[in-house]
């Protein structure tokens, strides 16, 4: 808990602090990359050349500190398991927190000037210890249940053993330990992170991807999309050099799975609700499903350009004969063509409409996609009367939905 001096003056000083939180996280990326230059290697320069990093970051500290002095009703442990993973995922440190405190500080000072008293510098100082010491304490929980040692590399290498090009923009790569022996197992809903060394020495970049296969089997899947630039922000730097350099036969460097998100939601009715490339962690749950429990009942509601764009499509008439209880429903803007083979699916033309998704009583729900279709399925879904607790969501990018 926050010291009872401490929250005063936090209270004091938090509307400040909000004012001005961009600019202070702009600031601390600045100073804290030019005296850690390798620092670069961790963060998505996609994400700090669009400013979505400093904002996430900003927001993230002032909602702590609102939490610690009692100002918000926000649920904390869900948002800090969520960095966690995201953390351990990377490879963060419980080394790299002092260099991060010791930057972020320094920048509320540089951008409050004198309003930063010794007091004040020491409450805020306390408030990113507290945040710093229960991230630690997680990201060391999950190292060890991942089987990384404390204090060692995240990283392994995997070998491409096979690749698929599902549509245009979207690639499937198999991948297996490098060293031999079976993949690890993972849940439905986790991620991993895959670290690339940029051509020209331009450093390295991670990014997360869902894995797309089926839980159990000796080998991994991830379904990447190619990402391109739109509204001033830079081609995907990974998705790029995973679509036009890796093949088979190369070797990438993979974290173990993780990610605070179970997409098979229990063991009651289960409602998937994806868009785009967000189908990937459903289609690992309905693998999963048809292996463990291929009597449940389940809604696949996906969203996409048209057939030709929706990735893994084909797999959809085995998964169903599998899964006699799973009711499809596909929205595509283009629906010329959809008809596929063996599938049983209501096809519609246009974007998704929330209010036709089943609710069974006591669905579980998980949304994949982009943040303004996952606003938007979840907004009905909440108004129609399923819990908060119910809807699951992944967000890849920095934050997280509203409320």
């Amino acid at each position: 808990m926050l010291s009872e001096s401490s929250a005063a003056v936090v209270t004091a000083t938090l509307p400040v602090v909000r004012a001005h939180g961009e600019a202070i996280t702009g600031r601390f990326y600045q100073r804290m990359f030019d005296a850690h230059p390798d620092l670069l290697d961790l963060f998505n320069r996609g994400n700090q050349a669009t400013g979505a990093q400093k904002a996430a970051l900003a927001s993230a500290v002032v909602a702590y500190a609102a939490h610690l002095t009692g100002d918000t009703g926000m649920p904390w442990g869900p948002i800090l398991d969520r960095i966690a993973h995201k953390h351990a995922s990377l490879g963060i440190t419980a080394t790299q927190y002092p260099i991060v405190g010791r930057h972020l500080l320094a920048a509320v000072g540089e951008v409050l000037g004198d309003a930063v008293t010794p007091e004040v510098a020491a409450a805020w100082d306390e408030v990113y210890w507290l945040l710093a010491c229960e991230l630690i304490a997680r990201e060391a929980r999950l190292y060890a249940g991942a089987g990384v040692p404390e204090g060692g590399p995240v990283w392994r290498d995997w070998r491409v053993t096979g690749r698929t090009r599902e549509s245009a923009d979207v690639v499937s790569l198999i991948l297996a330990p490098a060293g031999g022996g079976a993949a690890p197992g993972f849940t439905p809903g986790e991620y991993v992170s895959v670290a690339v060394d940029l051509d020209g020495g331009r450093g390295q970049q991670i990014r997360q991807y869902s894995l797309s296969g089926r839980p159990g089997a000796d080998h991994w899947r991830i379904t990447v999309k190619r990402v391109r630039g739109e509204g001033g922000a830079p081609d995907g730097m990974v998705s790029g050099h995973l679509h036009d350099r890796v093949t088979v036969g190369d070797t990438l460097r993979l974290s173990p799975a993780f990610g605070d998100v179970d997409a098979t939601g229990g063991n009651g009715p289960l409602l998937l609700v994806s868009a785009g490339i967000g189908l990937t962690p459903a289609m690992a749950t309905l693998a999963h499903l048809a292996d463990r429990d291929p009597g449940r009942r389940v809604t696949l509601a996906h969203a996409d350009r048209d057939a030709e764009a929706h990735a893994l499509r084909a797999e959809l008439p085995a998964l169903q004969q599998r899964l006699p209880n799973l009711a499809v429903q596909l929205w595509y803007l283009d629906a010329a063509g959809a008809d596929l083979p063996g599938l049983k699916a209501e096809v519609s033309a246009g974007l998704i409409d929330p209010d036709r998704l089943p609710l069974p009583a006591g669905a579980a729900v998980h949304l994949c996609g982009p943040i303004a279709f996952m606003n938007l399925v979840r907004g009905n879904l909440l108004r129609r009367g399923v819990p908060a607790e119910r809807i699951a969501y992944e967000v890849f990018g920095p934050g997280m939905l509203p409320g």
